[in-house]
């Protein structure tokens, strides 16, 4: 059976950040002295999708390594609402995969208008979007034709990480990401098949992250819903008990991205009470009984969440198979999104 498009294009994730590092050390060094320079008081990202996951993981990167602080901008502000902001002297990044999005061009260009620096991570250098930012970070994804993004949302992590990197001055931080394709390679083939076994006949699932992880949580909610036309919903470990905790009593399942860092005691914990309840959690990273543990790798908090969405990939492509879907073609989805 030939392997989908989505299942090829993910698994290219290594070899495309490996041009990353192969083309774009020095623009990144340069962007970075200019925004140490410029020294934001505040970075508003700007994104939609699968990119709007990639920007939650690039804020808390961003607040956790240079305490700036940072938020998610509403495009329907300037591009509906027609409202002009004060934005001088903020960092107005925009994610995009095709810098086509009208929304996303017409955030851009109010908040270029009124201050703003604007910088865009975007696959497609020329593209409106690359035209009309200050600066550009290409993403190098290459073409990808699958309606489901894979290999742009890792690229943009992988940009994201590179970019505070060098902004923070970091060397630890640069040293992961050198080692990130390599790293994504082990990922791609780690064995996630009780994911697939558990899923295939479910209706609905919790996925869960916090911190970094809450990016990933984001995107494979995402990708359930798209792919395998299964009800998914992300939360943060912190928002699971105020609220949605109730539905446990229907035995909903749950997958859990757990990275090593601050957040894993509480996330561990909170596993420990859904196992209890009789909730069936699948687990990627942390430990706690009952649970059902998905293999990872020894791996840094900051670059855990990228190889754990590298491992799910490979095996949400099997998993839409399972449930007889066809996960390049979406129902009623196309690959740029038009949004005015």
């Amino acid at each position: 059976m030939n392997a989908s498009a989505m299942t090829r294009e993910a698994k290219e994730a290594p070899e495309r950040v490996q041009a990353q590092l192969d083309h774009d050390g020095e623009r990144l060094s340069r962007i970075a002295a200019t925004l140490r320079e410029f020294h934001p008081r505040a970075v508003l990202t700007c994104a939609r999708g699968s990119s709007d996951h990639a920007a939650t993981y690039a804020r808390y990167l961003i607040e956790t390594r240079l305490g700036i602080l940072t938020s998610s901008a509403a495009p329907s502000v300037s591009s509906v609402y027609g409202v002009r902001q004060e934005l001088d002297r903020c960092l107005f990044l925009v994610l995009s995969q095709s810098g086509r999005s009208p929304d996303l061009l017409a955030a851009a260009a109010a908040a270029r208008d009124a201050g703003a620096l604007v910088m865009a991570l975007v696959n497609e250098k020329d593209s409106p979007l690359a035209a009309m930012a200050d600066h550009v970070i290409p993403l190098r994804a290459g073409p990808e034709s699958s309606v489901a993004a894979t290999k742009s949302y890792i690229c943009a992590l992988a940009a994201s990480l590179h970019l505070v990197a060098q902004w923070s001055e970091s060397q630890e931080l640069l040293k992961e990401h050198q080692a990130l394709p390599a790293h994504l390679s082990q990922a791609w083939h780690l064995d996630w098949r009780p994911m697939v076994e558990l899923l295939t006949f479910a209706s609905n699932l919790f996925v869960l992250g916090r911190g970094l992880g809450l990016a990933v949580a984001q995107e494979a909610a995402l990708k359930f819903k798209e792919t395998c036309g299964l009800h998914a919903e992300a939360f943060s470990g912190a928002e699971v008990r105020h609220g949605p905790m109730a539905l446990m009593k229907q035995r909903l399942p749950a997958l859990m991205f757990v990275q090593n860092d601050e957040t894993r005691e509480g996330m561990e914990a909170l596993a420990r009470d859904l196992a209890a309840s009789g909730t069936q959690v699948l687990m990627a990273g942390g430990d706690a009984p009952g649970v059902t543990r998905l293999p990872t790798m020894p791996a840094d908090a900051v670059v855990a969440p990228i190889l754990f969405i590298q491992s799910f990939y490979r095996w949400v492509a099997e998993l839409a198979s399972a449930r007889g879907f066809d996960p390049d073609h979406p129902p009623h989805l196309k690959k740029v999104t038009e949004t005015f």
